[in-house]
């Protein structure tokens, strides 16, 4: 750059350099422009490139609730709880339900779909607070989660809120029977008979045309939100146009029991079911369709997906896989010694956990080679109770 030639200079002409040089020192003085927010970020936690796997255990015993981290085998101590009966998740926070409430825990791991790609984050885990009821489910999206109570109500929490610890529900807008199911940024709800979608502020967008009775249980898949009903189950689809729903109708002459909680993979577009003594059920969305799969008598079922094995735990604590198109056994492997109410089966895109109170321990299964067990992890406490978090 050219020294300007100022001086010598009187009058006007030397006022006018001063001005110009002084505007040049005050335009070389500005703070330059804060960077760009990355994609994906989120403040106060580390994006990572696999998912965060955990699982959030509590000991009814003693009422202590742990932390395994599934990628490195660690335990750690999350808080206490006075009597835990029952846990559940919503991908992220865990609540574990109490007789004098329900404690909710940041798991510190969660992943975000944007339906082409995903986003997983890892942030420090933590016990956040209680809030009045008893969870008996959850269900929620990246910006919201519905806590369904025992006494049938059903508590709206901000995620973003829930992750800077505050921990404060607020209850459904509107009347509902059963649970409110969060879904394509609006209110999936079941209420006299029928189902409505509102916005997120309560109000009715469109009351769906398919009756659906006696509500109970709902997941949310790939295919759309589903709610179970006395009938069948519906499955409630978003797209440009509004809401659709189409009822799945169970076979006719089925005399086992109706399903009335669904267990799946996240983003899987299979549900599973408990038949009673009879078996379980598996809830094809793609394909709209119900199958009963004769089994002995169950304590627990889930599915990765349609073409993964239905994996059933029965009552003696024998695990199996079942083929989902022909319903044939294609594998079997004494899991449990000592089965007992709470056994649950958590998976992912990979593998199985199963919780082992009796034998102080959970078993990863790789559901794809025959159910393998591929790691036992021995715990110093009693995993009663437990829910899979970072998916």
């Amino acid at each position: 750059m050219r020294a300007l030639a100022c001086l010598p200079a009187r009058g006007t002409r030397a006022l006018a350099c001063l001005l110009v040089v002084l505007g040049l020192a005050a335009c070389g003085a500005q703070d330059p422009p804060p960077p760009a927010v990355p994609h994906g970020y989120v403040e106060g936690a580390q994006e990572t490139a696999e998912p965060q796997a955990r699982l959030v255990l509590a000991d009814d015993a003693t009422g202590e609730v742990h932390l395994l981290d599934l990628a490195t085998g660690q335990v750690g101590p999350l808080g206490s709880v006075s009597g835990p009966v029952a846990v559940t998740g919503d991908g992220r926070f865990a609540f574990v339900s109490s007789p004098t409430g329900t404690h909710v825990f940041d798991s510190g791991g969660w992943t975000v779909d944007h339906g082409d790609h995903v986003h997983y984050y890892r942030a420090a885990p933590r016990h956040l607070g209680q809030i009045p009821g008893t969870a008996v489910a959850a269900a929620g999206d990246a910006t919201l989660t519905a806590l369904s109570l025992s006494g049938g109500t059903t508590v709206m929490l901000d995620r973003s809120r829930l992750a800077q610890g505050a921990v404060a529900g607020q209850p459904a807008d509107g009347p509902a029977d059963g649970m409110v199911v969060p879904y394509a940024e609006h209110l999936v709800v079941p209420v006299a008979g029928r189902v409505e979608v509102r916005g997120r502020d309560g109000a009715v967008v469109t009351r769906l045309g398919e009756p659906c009775d006696g509500p109970a249980g709902q997941a949310v898949t790939r295919r759309g939100a589903v709610i179970g009903c006395e009938d069948g189950a519906l499955l409630v689809t978003a797209s440009g146009a509004g809401f659709t729903a189409t009822k799945i109708r169970y076979r006719p002459g089925s005399d086992a029991p109706r399903a009335t909680a669904f267990s799946h993979r996240p983003g899987g577009d299979a549900l599973t079911a408990l038949a009673g003594e009879q078996g379980v059920w598996l809830l094809d969305t793609g394909a709209r369709s119900w199958k009963l799969l004769r089994t002995p008598p169950p304590i627990a079922v889930n599915t990765a997906g349609a073409g993964s094995p239905v994996l059933v735990l029965d009552s003696s604590g024998v695990l199996h896989g079942y083929d989902p198109g022909t319903g044939r056994r294609v594998a079997r492997t004494a899991l449990l010694s000592e089965p007992r109410p709470g056994a649950t089966i958590q998976l992912d895109a990979a593998r199985a956990y199963v919780n082992d109170p009796a034998a102080r321990a959970v078993h990863e299964i790789d559901y794809a080679d025959r159910l393998r067990t591929a790691r036992t992890f021995r715990l110093g406490f009693t995993p009663a109770h437990m829910v899979e978090t970072g998916r």
